[in-house]
């Protein structure tokens, strides 16, 4: 199956969809506001063309469910936080959002929580209806998807750990696994699994800058914000989690070592050294900000959620909910994956065997995602200087 066609996060609005399991990723969108507000706020004192006028914005990797809208919801805030700051030296401008992802994401749920969001953004906002205007373009945005030189701001969020394809490489002529024991590039990798994934991230982050380099105007902006490195003393990621747990089905008998050997995932955690190394090569932007911030596994959960164990008398508290936590929004983002090599049957095994693996790095104090928040401006032509 195409590698696209699986590509999308678990859809609907049932437990184990994704709009009811993405607190984590609402975590993440809360710590970047402000550089989201500062990165807006100085895109709209740069008195781009046509800005005044209509803000063009996409939000990369969008996804679905009530982050969707929260992403819309920032961008609008931080716009019109600027006109509250100039009083009447500045009239916000009419906003065009694009939301962007595969062709399978989940649009529909979207678009049914437009109508509520508008009432909302003129009841609290004041924005009338046309004010604010949001559209969907589906595709990769390893690819083109807007006009030459028609967008001023682009927004992708946990979106770019995520490669065009499965590195190529990874396995022999001869059809053995050169990253055997391992599902990701993962320090047990070797070195030439290793370097696949890394030529793989080169490739389709450069090509990523190159094509949306286009579409933006001068001294447009990007704000990208994605997993990358951690230290050693983060303990496993989310990915060896996932390793862990799929050997785990492997030494009992459950699953084929061989089929293990012959998955792996279309993901890679960069290095803030690679990202600034390619964002430098590749020429078309200047970095503005950089920072990095780290987030338990289990930021988001609250004890609203649902998660406990069968057992009631087990407190809240307890790092094996936390974990449950944990594997709910991690199976809600790579079901569609592991379902179309293992089968849809053994995700709940392998999840639950996940949780087993989280509770333990979680009771010892560890188990965090290092995240990247970085601004780039599109650099002007030569003939614009």
């Amino acid at each position: 199956m195409e590698l696209q066609q699986i590509l999308h996060m678990n859809r609907g609005e049932g437990d184990t969809s994704y709009a009811k399991n993405s607190s984590y990723q609402n975590s993440v969108l809360t710590k970047v506001k402000p550089a989201l507000e500062q990165c807006l706020r100085e895109l709209l004192r740069a008195n781009l063309p046509n800005i005044n006028k209509c803000l063009k914005v996409a939000d990369l990797g969008c996804a679905s469910g009530p982050n969707t809208v929260l992403t819309v919801w920032n961008i609008i805030q931080s716009v019109d936080k600027v006109g509250q700051e100039k009083k009447n030296a500045f009239e916000p401008p009419t906003i065009q959002i694009f939301l962007n992802d595969l062709f399978q994401n989940d649009f529909n749920s979207v678009f049914k929580s437009l109508p509520s969001f508008y009432r909302k953004l003129e009841k609290e906002n004041g924005r009338k209806i046309g004010s604010c205007l949001i559209a969907t373009m589906p595709g990769s945005f390893y690819g083109r998807l807007f006009p030459e030189e028609s967008m001023h701001f682009l927004h992708p969020s946990y979106s770019l750990h995520w490669l065009s394809q499965v590195p190529s490489g990874l396995v022999t002529e001869s059809g053995i696994s050169v990253n055997k024991g391992s599902i990701h590039s993962s320090k047990a990798s070797c070195p030439p699994a290793q370097k696949a994934y890394l030529d793989q991230f080169m490739k389709d982050f450069t090509t990523f800058l190159r094509m949306h380099s286009e579409e933006l105007v001068s001294h447009g902006r990007i704000l990208l914000t994605f997993m990358c490195e951690g230290d050693e003393f983060d303990g496993p990621n989310i990915f060896d989690l996932l390793d862990m747990a799929l050997m785990d089905l492997v030494v009992e008998g459950h699953q084929e070592e061989e089929r293990m050997d012959s998955f792996n995932l279309p993901n890679y955690t960069s290095s803030v050294e690679e990202i600034r190394y390619i964002i430098e090569e590749e020429g078309s932007f200047e970095i503005l900000y950089l920072e990095t911030f780290k987030l338990r596994h289990d930021a988001g959960f609250s004890i609203d959620d649902d998660y406990q164990l069968q057992s009631h008398s087990q407190v809240y508290c307890d790092e094996h909910v936390r974990a449950a936590y944990v594997a709910s929004f991690i199976r809600v983002v790579y079901e569609p994956t592991l379902a179309s090599h293992f089968g849809e049957a053994i995700v709940p095994d392998i999840c639950h065997r996940f949780a087993k693996n989280a509770a333990k790095l979680l009771r010892m104090g560890k188990g965090f995602f290092n995240n990247l928040i970085i601004s780039f401006a599109k650099k002007p032509e030569k003939s614009d200087m």
